[in-house]
């Protein structure tokens, strides 16, 4: 009995260890670049980017603008991003934020989602930036025929549904929705060999594309 005693102590301590090592939104990972950046002089014109891979790997070049801030964490889901908003957008004040999310979700990098669901997500951090003034740009998911860390999920078919939702969601409130999908797609739903290395992320070429559409989509965001 007092072997079993033991042995549930020692099971329950070694979960609390790893509940508190745990940190499943990343919020660790610019904590301390977010103090940095706090102990600056304020940037009316900053601009947050928050997103997964696509954001996190988008070339240096682009940001050194010194009013681009990069939030991205590669293979994050819009739960993951939602838990961290406060902190890696809000707190931060920004004048816009680019919401760049949901491949993941789809691909079930943290499990099951539906489509619904995320929406949902990113419907909830479009109105927590506009709660705190700040102008949400709604991106939508860049094509991806097929994800080669999990075949089989047909994205090609779930993203354009996604998108849809996502171009509701600017409609309904009133801000800009950025559409790379369309000017980067080919005739599978997928990305050009020219623009991706693997079916999802890019290449050179392909964030050249980006960064041009998410620069108009900026001018027009600190005109308003």
């Amino acid at each position: 009995m007092f072997k079993i005693k033991i042995l549930v102590l020692l099971s329950f301590f070694s979960f609390l260890k790893k509940s508190n090592a745990q940190d499943w939104a990343n919020l660790a990972k610019y904590k301390s670049a977010n103090e940095k950046l706090l102990a600056e002089p304020a940037d009316e014109n900053r601009v947050v980017f928050m997103g997964n891979s696509i954001t996190e790997g988008w070339t240096s070049s682009f940001f050194e603008n010194p009013s681009y801030i990069n939030r991205g964490i590669s293979g994050q889901t819009t739960p993951q991003m939602l838990l961290r908003f406060r902190q890696d957008v809000i707190a931060l004040q920004p004048k816009v934020v680019l919401i760049l999310a949901g491949t993941n979700d789809i691909a079930g990098n943290t499990g099951p989602m539906t489509l619904e669901e995320i929406r949902d997500n990113i419907l909830s951090m479009v109105e927590l930036a506009e709660a705190n003034s700040i102008w949400p740009i709604v991106c939508s998911v860049l094509p991806a025929y097929d994800y080669p860390w999990r075949p089989g999920l047909a994205p090609n078919i779930k993203i354009p549904k996604l998108n849809t939702m996502l171009k509701n969601i600017a409609d309904q409130k009133g801000v800009q929705y950025l559409d790379y999908f369309s000017a980067m797609a080919d005739d599978r739903n997928g990305l050009p060999s020219a623009l991706t290395t693997d079916e999802v992320h890019l290449t050179k070429e392909g964030y050249e594309v980006l960064s041009k559409m998410a620069n108009e989509a900026i001018g027009k965001a600190l005109k308003e």
